[in-house]
């Protein structure tokens, strides 16, 4: 698991110059635009929800004593179901929306790298079908990922000190490893049907964490990481993901000293 996190990490370092060599930037223009507008319209609710909120959960509470330490509690959990929401609900609809733009760079990566179009031997999807696709994964992954991180909240405040710093940890690899699921589907959608993805990403978690890993990171950054999130995550993704299924079937030997060669030339 450890191995295949830092792979997925790693990986990012080849994405870059891919773009760049391949020049997909072009490719990123609408999924680019598409998370500016998601990004400023879910922070824009989430801030004008998130005092209501509070104010709900502070009434819960219906007695004196302890009323302004209940009052801060819920102010904090009120912020942290938020924040949580925005970046998940934020996550699965850029990834299901941009699921047709991204799906064509993910099978311009596959050609380069292996020599040939795989999808010949595969599925072929129009752009209707690969939006179904994307929408179908992803509200799956954002309800099955709202559950756990919910349920993961309530227990690190149940559970004091300790329980906050684990619970911040689990919620951090929960969501990294829905981001790098996305990311990997573009890929495996030209390989396998919905049920056997699911179990394909499933057999390689580690993978998922690590590319949701920067994905997660990169929203740290203001602005510049909501633009560059996409291209980078998906490339580095596709990367892996193509790697991943040359081994699976043992076809052909790949290579990622094939991308620094050929990027240093």
């Amino acid at each position: 698991m450890l191995k295949q996190i830092t792979e997925g990490i790693a990986v990012y370092t080849k994405a870059f110059g891919l773009i760049n060599r391949l020049k997909l930037w072009s490719y990123f223009i609408v999924p680019i635009a598409i998370s500016l507008i998601t990004f400023a319209s879910i922070f824009i609710a989430s801030y004008s929800f998130s005092d209501n909120l509070a104010a709900w959960i502070s009434k819960i509470w219906q007695w004196d004593w302890g009323r302004s330490t209940f009052s801060t509690i819920s102010t904090v959990v009120s912020y942290a179901l938020i924040i949580s929401v925005g970046v998940i609900s934020y996550k699965h609809i850029i990834m299901a929306v941009s699921a047709p733009f991204m799906s064509p760079v993910s099978e311009k990566i596959e050609k380069y790298l292996i020599g040939y179009t795989i999808t010949n031997k595969h599925r072929q999807t129009s752009f209707a079908q690969q939006l179904i696709r994307g929408f179908k994964i992803n509200i799956r992954n954002l309800f099955k990922e709202l559950f756990v991180s919910i349920c993961i909240i309530v227990a690190g405040f149940i559970i004091p000190l300790v329980g906050n710093l684990i619970s911040s940890l689990l919620l951090f690899t929960v969501q990294a490893y829905y981001a790098g699921f996305g990311n990997m589907d573009y890929t495996l959608e030209r390989h396998f049907s919905y049920k056997e993805s699911i179990r394909f990403v499933q057999a390689n978690r580690g993978t998922a964490i690590g590319n949701g890993v920067v994905f997660m990171l990169f929203l740290l950054i203001p602005i510049v990481g909501v633009i560059i999130v996409l291209p980078l995550s998906v490339t580095a993704a596709s990367i892996k993901t193509v790697q991943l299924l040359q081994h699976s079937t043992n076809s052909i030997d790949f290579n990622l000293n094939h991308l620094t060669k050929t990027e240093q030339s």
